[in-house]
């Protein structure tokens, strides 16, 4: 009859423990939050401005509308203007425009894209082509993680929708800290960055990154955090946004 006893009580306290533990936030819930703690809002509609390596970036948006920009000077001194814009892409040389094969214009339109895509995450991840699936909790150098996976859908999701992602959330701050992806067009790999040097600006929290990867082009990404913690990772380079500016628009 005691044993019997002792084993309701524990059954029992296990129960009263596991409806104690908060249930996890959908990963819907989680990118929402982290927009928020990013600048929410703010994204939506201003001008963003800044340099990575030799070249300046702005991103204009209006709500829907959006005027993305590359600006810098080639090998041969002259000057270079991309401008990407919801109704396709335009290039500049010295003032003048030239006239690109439509695969030429996809590649500098994927390039422009890419880098404003990057250093406005996590904005973009209520995208319309965006599928988001909560994969569960990590430890990072003693920090706790929601992991998030983002694919994309055919339709919408552009010419690299076969690319996966995983997001590292902070519980507490849902700060986007930690990301790892796994690419296709040009060539195959997957990388894992680190979010180093946070920073607020305008309302906007920027943040520069080291850019790590392995060996193995197949290996699984949602493995990162544990290949980090195990010191296993290669360091390939490092994503430094420079002068950032932030403005609204004007009337």
């Amino acid at each position: 009859m005691r044993l019997i006893r002792t084993s309701l009580a524990l059954l029992l306290f296990i129960c009263l423990l596991a409806a104690c533990k908060p249930e996890a936030p959908s990963a819907q819930q989680i990118v929402d939050k982290a927009i928020v703690a990013h600048g929410g809002s703010k994204f939506d509609k201003g001008i963003i401005q800044f340099r990575l390596r030799d070249k300046v970036y702005r991103s204009l948006r209006d709500n829907g509308a959006f005027v993305y920009s590359r600006s810098f000077t080639d090998s041969t001194g002259q000057h270079v203007h991309d401008v990407l814009r919801n109704s396709g892409f335009t290039r500049t040389i010295n003032d003048e425009v030239v006239d690109l094969p439509d695969e030429r214009k996809q590649a500098f339109s994927n390039s422009v894209n890419s880098v404003i895509y990057f250093a406005l995450l996590p904005y973009f991840l209520n995208d319309a082509a965006v599928q988001k699936e909560y994969l569960g909790e990590a430890t990072i150098k003693g920090e706790p993680y929601y992991k998030v996976k983002v694919t994309f859908a055919e339709e919408g999701g552009g010419e690299d929708h076969e690319d996966e992602y995983v997001y590292w959330f902070h519980q507490k701050n849902y700060t986007m800290d930690y990301l790892a992806y796994s690419f296709i067009v040009d060539g195959s790999g997957t990388r894992f960055r680190e979010a180093v040097n946070p920073r607020t600006i305008g309302g906007i929290r920027f943040q520069d990154y080291i850019n790590y990867t392995v060996a193995d082009k197949n290996f699984p990404i949602q493995n990162y955090d544990k290949a980090f913690e195990a010191g296993k990772l290669k360091q390939l380079s490092e994503i430094n946004l420079e002068e950032i500016q932030v403005s609204e628009l004007p009337e």
